[in-house]
């Protein structure tokens, strides 16, 4: 048999049929919906008179628009917004489709809450309607996001029709330094290959330091993938992951557990599988980046500055420099160090969960938010936020001056209650920094738990390693 690589092997598993020489239909274990994209596909069944086959292998959960102000019972205050939860639920309940519904206690960002209620396994085709489904590549499942019409398709037959992509492989080995990580990593990686580098391409992370990393970071690593513009990451699972998905799967008993660990061991690219693309990484190399621009490629060391627009080719990477720098209101050769922030947000499918907050409040306890920051930290779900207050994480932040607030995409994206003013500067642990992505004329910086909670407590993008007590 010809060798295959771990994402052919996912690809193979789960086609249906072959559509035509570059298309097939994929078999889709778990699609997962949120209140923005999936009406219009509601809509379509409603017109089509179909059903849905199988409800139970779709998740739904309001994320995007839900407020996170730090009440008992939430209720959402814009009408469009209250309306597209309202319908989800009616939607839902019309179809058998299981919700985390706004006043779920469970309730909480789709891509945090999936894999910690034990949905996500080796081995599955994971959809959903946002981008950043990748993430679950940190348990050897193959997450991507679809479009619309395709969450209908989806739906009404548990298939897709799918094109599949190419192979890259980034190899990371070496020993991450104290205080840098897999958000760092992330950053580094997308910063030398583009926000394009990746495009047309599934890319598998493998290497010493992939090894090195928990599930957790692992998530991130996956999550921000796509802003190298790949259409999935893959780990292969290993010990680690096979741990954590039985710690939170708990219906995989004994009589299943062993066919399950079987299924799971052939889960690897074979040894000389071949691959389109691939680069490699010193993590010995990596120390914390922080994005400058409105691209997340548009990256730095800690320790550097912005670029000159003369040092840079000329063209459209001038260009896209030239009104990035305009539109963050930064000045060209400048050190990214230093910079004054207004506001600080700790959260996001990308770090919202209990170990970034624990890092954040490494940095933080015994500290206060500077003078002139509004610094909110925002769990991923409620089941991280229920475990930070019962590690006292909560009054950690409370008392350095921070809010603590209820889980939901909350600032990642202004899409909600929780938006940047114009010209607001944020150090941010989401995934864009796109133009207006937080909040129209807001200005978005990129970087990990530890380094916004160092930008909080010192007023401005700071190296969090030069604090007495590392993350």
């Amino acid at each position: 048999m010809t060798a295959r690589t771990l994402y052919q092997k996912l690809v193979d598993s789960h086609t249906v049929a072959r559509l035509d020489e570059q298309n097939l239909l994929l078999f889709c274990d778990l699609h997962l919906m949120n209140e923005y994209t999936s009406p219009q596909a509601f809509a379509g069944l409603y017109e089509q008179h179909r059903s849905v086959p199988m409800p139970g292998q779709n998740v739904a959960v309001v994320s995007h628009i839900i407020p996170t102000h730090p009440t008992k019972f939430r209720v959402i205050a814009d009408p469009p917004s209250a309306l597209q939860a309202t319908n989800l639920k009616k939607n839902c309940d019309h179809f058998g489709i299981p919700l985390f519904d706004t006043n779920d206690a469970l309730q909480g960002i789709e891509h945090v809450v999936a894999p910690e209620h034990g949905m996500i396994r080796p081995g599955m085709v994971v959809i959903c309607g946002d981008s950043h489904t990748t993430t679950y590549g940190a348990l050897g499942a193959l997450g991507f996001g679809i479009g619309t019409t395709e969450v209908e398709h989806v739906l009404a037959t548990q298939t897709l029709a799918y094109r599949p992509a190419k192979d890259m492989r980034i190899r990371v080995d070496g020993v991450l330094p104290v205080g840098v990580t897999s958000k760092d990593l992330v950053l580094a990686i997308i910063g030398r290959i583009g926000a394009q580098g990746a495009r047309g391409y599934v890319v598998e992370f493998c290497g010493t330091a992939i090894d090195a990393l928990s599930i957790e970071a692992r998530f991130t690593l996956c999550n921000m993938t796509v802003e190298a513009g790949s259409r999935g990451a893959l780990i292969a699972p290993d010990q680690k992951a096979v741990d954590y998905v039985l710690a939170h799967a708990p219906d995989i008993g004994t009589k299943h557990r062993e066919a399950a660990l079987a299924s799971w061991r052939d889960l690897h690219s074979d040894a000389d599988a071949a691959f389109d693309v691939e680069h490699r990484f010193d993590a010995s190399e990596v120390v914390p980046h922080v994005t400058w621009g409105t691209s997340p490629d548009q990256v730095t060391a800690i320790d550097g500055h912005m670029p000159r627009l003369q040092d840079l080719p000329e063209g459209p990477v001038r260009t896209s420099a030239q009104r990035a720098l305009q539109y963050t209101r930064l000045q060209e050769g400048t050190a990214i160090e230093g910079t004054p922030v207004q506001h600080v947000f700790i959260g996001s499918c990308t770090n919202g969960r209990i170990e970034d907050l624990r890092a954040a409040a490494t940095i933080v306890r015994g500290r206060h938010v500077a003078d002139g920051v509004r610094a909110m930290v925002v769990p991923g779900s409620g089941a991280v936020k229920a475990a930070a207050e019962a590690e006292g994480l909560d009054r950690v932040f409370l008392d350095a001056g921070f809010e603590w607030r209820q889980p939901g995409c909350s600032m990642c994206l202004a899409m909600n209650d929780d938006v940047l003013a114009e010209g607001v500067r944020c150090a941010s642990t989401t995934n864009r920094n796109f133009e207006g992505r937080q909040g129209r004329g807001a200005i978005t910086h990129l970087m990990s738990p530890a380094m916004a909670a160092a930008a909080a407590v010192t007023g401005r993008i700071t190296d969090a390693r030069t604090l007495e007590t590392l993350p």
